[in-house]
């Protein structure tokens, strides 16, 4: 049986602490390492949800990509959401980890997922890491065939089994070069124009960046945050299997989008 230890080695492995932002707070965060772990399960956020799933299940470690804590605490009560959802984790002795960052921008991380799902080629990092080619922040790529703004819309909503999306620019805009980037992720729009994007994918973005996009003729996709990382866990948890004999791994079935549209 692993330990959370030698979990957290292989999640070290598979997105290393050195590609996070300086301001990110990643690795284990909650437990203590000598412990064995045979249950574990993947989120994107801790929530009240995915707490009382995770305490119902047994479950020794949550692997999850927002962290908890993202600051520092000054108090640990029940006062706040963040301080009940930590004091009722360590109660059950559950552990909490987070790549964060780190697995956006790693080898086979969230962005590089998401782009290999859209039938795109030539992918390299939208801004590539000082020591590493293959890693950094971002993804770039040429789709195979000639595409308009509409038809890369319908490809993300297949791949991420999503109905809606958002988007900036004509339906019928061509679109040779593609670039990604999870989550809520605006400051990617310079970058992608400078690499030559034509359409930048994102989770959200400021109402703002998407008159900078129009001005620039740049084509956006808003998938929505939660859709836009949420399908990693499900790869995630697969990996976290098939890594580690005997050990129990699932992406959560409490978590959703707190999103609604009405």
């Amino acid at each position: 049986m692993p330990t959370l230890q030698d979990i957290c080695d292989f999640l070290e492995r598979l997105a290393p602490s050195d590609l996070a932002e300086d301001w990110d707070n990643v690795g284990l965060l909650v437990g203590d390492r000598s412990a064995n772990a045979s249950r574990v399960m993947t989120c994107l956020t801790v929530t009240g949800a995915t707490v009382s799933e995770a305490v119902q299940e047994d479950t020794d470690l949550i692997v999850a990509h927002h962290p908890l804590p993202f600051r520092p605490l000054n108090r640990l009560t029940t006062d706040t959401p963040e301080g009940r959802y930590l004091l009722e984790l360590i109660a059950a002795g559950i552990g909490v980890f987070s790549a964060h960052t780190a697995f956006d921008s790693a080898r086979t991380g969230i962005n590089q997922r998401l782009i290999e799902g859209l039938n795109v080629a030539e992918v390299s990092p939208l801004v590539p890491a000082e020591d590493d080619a293959m890693t950094g922040r971002g993804r770039i790529g040429t789709v195979t065939d000639a595409t308009t703004l509409s038809e890369v819309g319908s490809r993300v909503k297949q791949f991420l089994s999503i109905d809606h999306l958002r988007a900036v620019g004509r339906a019928e805009q061509s679109v040779h070069r593609v670039a990604v980037a999870c989550g809520s992720a605006g400051e990617f729009l310079e970058p992608a124009r400078l690499a030559g994007a034509d359409i930048l994918i994102t989770g959200e973005t400021s109402f703002h960046t998407c008159l900078a996009a129009e001005a620039h003729g740049i084509g956006l996709i808003l998938t929505g945050h939660y859709a836009s990382e949420r399908f990693a866990m499900e790869f995630l948890a697969n990996e976290l299997a098939g890594e580690f004999s005997g050990l129990a791994a699932w992406a959560s079935q409490s978590e959703r989008d707190p999103l609604n549209l009405v």
